[in-house]
């Protein structure tokens, strides 16, 4: 699309300058229309495609799992609410009481625990000011919004430890709000998961 568009401005371009649409277009109203309304309608017939994906790709179809991330100041809350009471609140570990071994402003205290090769279904808000739960190799960042629950979904394809922090600017401690996913096989989650509600 954009070769075609360059294309025939290059070519109009021409035309004018070898003078033989020069004398035609100096008061020709109906070319500036065409030349307004032509670019108009390209950027319209691009946008719609876009658009629709855009909405696809935000629709979860049933989710094996579904969490909800709570930003507070300065601190995740965590719901897994397709369990009856599954809830904890996950603060950064300081770096006195960091075990060794582990990532310093990285490692929190309670880790979400979700099981690999399941789709996850994550509602995202904040209870204060605005936060950023992101998590960059699992490909996720969204905004956490005092007010508005946003959505995104992820899936782990193998076992292992995320790590990742809250990227909005929302104070002076905020990148002290860790983030730390621990991705592991269904059987692992649901004998976590028994231990946790219980």
């Amino acid at each position: 699309v954009a070769l075609a568009i360059c294309s025939l401005v290059l070519y109009l371009l021409t035309l004018m300058l070898a003078e033989k649409l020069s004398s035609n277009t100096v008061d020709a109203q109906e070319v500036e229309l065409i030349w307004t309304i032509l670019p108009a309608i390209v950027l319209i017939l691009l946008a719609l495609p876009s658009l629709q994906i855009l909405y696809m790709m935000d629709e979860i179809d049933e989710p094996d799992l579904t969490l909800k991330a709570i930003g507070h100041q300065w601190y995740w809350a965590y719901e897994y609410t397709d369990f009856k009471d599954l809830t904890f609140d996950s603060y950064m570990i300081p770096t006195t009481e960091l075990p060794s071994g582990h990532f310093r402003l990285l490692e929190v205290d309670h880790r979400i625990v979700v099981p690999m090769e399941s789709p996850i279904r994550i509602i995202i808000t904040a209870n204060d000011v605005l936060h950023s739960w992101a998590v960059p190799s699992l490909g996720v960042k969204t905004d956490a919004i005092p007010g508005r629950l946003n959505q995104t979904s992820f899936i782990t394809t193998r076992p292992g430890v995320f790590y990742g922090q809250c990227s909005e600017i929302c104070g002076a401690n905020h990148s002290y709000m860790p983030i730390v996913v621990e991705s592991t096989p269904l059987t692992h989650f649901e004998h976590w998961s028994t231990l946790l509600s219980s």
